[in-house]
Order: C-alpha cells, then sequence, then structure tokens
C-alpha cells in the first residue's frame, strides 16, 4: 500500500443528539471526502446522517450508501459485507478518506467492525473513532447511574430472543436492555422474576429525534427501534 490510499474511518456518532458527537469525530467528519452510511435496503433514509448533516456540511462530499440486509442467511449477509468492503476501497484507492457513520460507539453492537476488519485485511489504513454509547447517552437523560460502587453491569441485546437477556438479571444488579422496542412485556416478566422493582426501569427511547421518550417503563406503550432498558435491582 502507498501513501496515495486513502484511509478508513469508523466514527460513531453519539446517541442522537448532534451536539454530543465528539470533536474527533466532527473533525474526521469535516476533512473526511466519502461518507459512507449503513441502510437495511437501498434508499432507506438514514438518522445518523441526518444527525452529522446537522452539524457538518455534507454537500461537496461523496455519499455512499452502504446495503447491509438483515438476512438470516450468513452468506447472503457476508455478501452484502464484502460488497460494501468493494465500494469502500474503490474512494481509499483514489486517495480519498472515508468516514463511515454509526449511531452510538462504534464498539458496540455495530456493523462497523466488521468492516473495520476486513478493509484492514486488504492492506488498508484505518482509524476508529469512538462515541458516547446509547446506554450512556440514556442514563444521562434520565438522570440514573448504571453502577455504583462495586456493582456490576450486564449490557445485552433482545434481538432474536437472546438467552443472555435472562442470565444478565440471574448475574448482575445492574441490567442494560437493548434493543428492546418489541420485548417490553418479556423485559418486565424477567424484572417480576428476579426481584428487579418495575418502578427502577428507565426507557430511553429515540433520544435526540422528534419522537424521543424518556421514562417510566409502560409495557402497553409503543416504543421506537433505538429503545433501551435500564434496569435496576436497587433504586434509581
Amino acid at each position: 500500500m502507498t501513501s496515495a490510499k486513502g484511509k478508513l474511518y469508523g466514527i460513531g456518532i453519539g446517541p442522537g443528539d448532534p451536539d454530543l458527537m465528539t470533536l474527533k469525530a466532527y473533525n474526521a467528519l469535516k476533512n473526511a471526502h466519502t461518507i459512507g452510511y449503513p441502510v437495511k435496503v437501498k434508499g432507506e433514509r438514514s438518522t445518523a446522517l441526518s444527525i452529522i448533516s446537522e452539524r457538518v456540511d455534507v454537500s461537496g462530499k461523496d455519499i455512499l450508501e452502504l446495503e447491509f440486509r438483515m438476512d438470516p442467511s450468513d452468506e447472503v449477509r457476508q455478501g452484502f459485507r464484502k460488497e460494501a468492503v468493494r465500494q469502500i476501497a474503490e474512494h481509499l484507492d483514489a486517495g480519498e478518506d472515508v468516514a463511515m457513520i454509526t449511531l452510538g460507539d462504534v464498539s458496540v453492537y455495530s456493523t462497523y467492525m466488521r468492516i473495520d476488519r476486513m478493509v484492514r485485511d486488504l492492506g488498508y489504513e484505518t482509524e476508529i473513532v469512538p462515541g458516547i454509547p446509547s446506554f450512556c447517552g440514556g442514563a444521562a437523560k434520565a438522570g440514573v447511574p448504571l453502577m455504583i460502587g462495586e456493582e456490576g453491569l450486564a449490557v445485552v441485546s433482545y434481538a432474536k430472543d437472546n438467552p443472555d437477556v435472562e442470565r444478565a438479571f440471574v448475574g448482575f444488579e445492574n441490567v442494560v436492555v437493548m434493543k428492546a422496542f418489541n420485548s417490553m412485556h418479556e423485559i418486565a416478566g424477567l424484572m417480576d422474576k428476579y426481584g428487579f422493582p418495575r418502578e427502577n426501569a428507565a426507557v430511553i427511547s429515540n433520544v435526540g429525534m422528534d419522537d424521543e421518550y424518556v421514562g417510566p417503563m409502560d409495557p402497553e406503550r409503543k416504543y421506537g427501534y433505538f429503545t433501551t432498558v435500564i434496569a435496576k435491582k436497587g433504586g434509581l
């Protein structure tokens, strides 16, 4: 690889409020020639792109839509990742720095990390720019501690009926359940089962967006896709 090659940046842009994007993320986005963003289907609106556009002028940049379908087949998902890497590599070969954006932090349930490894394996330079994770931004919004003193914390996802969620309630005093938007009844049941008072749960949904909700758990309420539950065995 020569110095003429571009560099790939994986950038966590924070939990939704553009003012919570780090200065390092802002500078990397401002200086990048190309901005890539993941979508589940072509033409889908990108929340992440909308957020950065409030602070970064993207009008003169190449905007790269990268499709990552949520297909049950590993082979199909890998095919989309390979195509995304191919598109990114075209820009890197042209000497253009590419910034791939993701909500929250790059290392938390992010598509980017697999792309980073694949691009590095091809010999390109990459850099990860961390962002504020959604559950940290949510805890600040709700005014609750994630853990105090010697307490532990489990962070799990309810996607695909993950059995780790129940194990988290068994083994930890503080549990963060991400991707919780359509699993409130199940989470409430686990809280009842393992002695987590329902009034000790804070729900954070679509933080920084128009339909933001930060408040107590109501299993009957409909929540947006970006919903996290912070459950505490002790008081909030």
